[in-house]
């Protein structure tokens, strides 16, 4: 019986933010720990709405902080799931800041997170395959088994001579 599929866009989330004192350092701009917090939010909503399942993050890639988000400004979160494998998933999260009296909005962050699909019991359960349609999730997709494999390799979970996507981008299988 084939697999189930689910269309990219059906786990498209959105969250939306306002940088409160409580959520600052001492240099009034959002704290890294609390961003990530919400991209940890916002993905799992999107890991959830993929599979129809409860969901626990595995793992995250590297969040790089490009540019402070200020006190006052508003964040908008937005995810979406770009691969699915048997229990895991990949979602991307994009960050944009804004601060609405000047007009100005700005990515702030982007990421890939992790997430494992599990049962009543936590033990993982299968989910449905990803369809991408358009062109940026097909590259989203096309990308995510190298970033995958990636993670396994640094995770100690598969040997580096086992991750063939990840050797062809280097011309190494050749």
């Amino acid at each position: 019986m084939p697999k189930k599929t689910k269309k990219a866009s059906e786990s498209f989330v959105t969250m939306t933010e306002l940088v409160l004192p409580n959520d600052t350092n001492t240099l009034n701009n959002l704290m890294g720990g609390r961003l990530m917090h919400w991209m940890d939010i916002v993905a799992a909503i999107s890991a959830q709405r993929h599979s129809n399942r409860i969901v626990v993050t595995a793992s995250v890639d590297n969040i790089s902080f490009t540019k402070p988000i200020a006190l006052g400004n508003v964040v908008t979160l937005q995810a979406k799931v770009t691969r699915a494998f048997n229990s895991s998933m990949e979602v991307h999260i994009e960050v944009w800041a804004e601060d609405i009296p000047s007009g100005t909005k700005y990515m702030s962050n982007r990421a890939f997170f992790t997430f494992v699909a599990v049962d009543q019991g936590g033990r993982p359960i299968d989910i449905p395959e990803v369809e991408p349609e358009t062109a940026e999730e097909k590259d989203l997709y096309d990308g995510a088994l190298r970033r995958r494999q990636l993670r396994l390799v640094l995770g100690k979970r598969m040997k580096p001579e086992e991750a063939h996507e990840l050797k062809s981008i280097f011309k190494l299988d050749q």
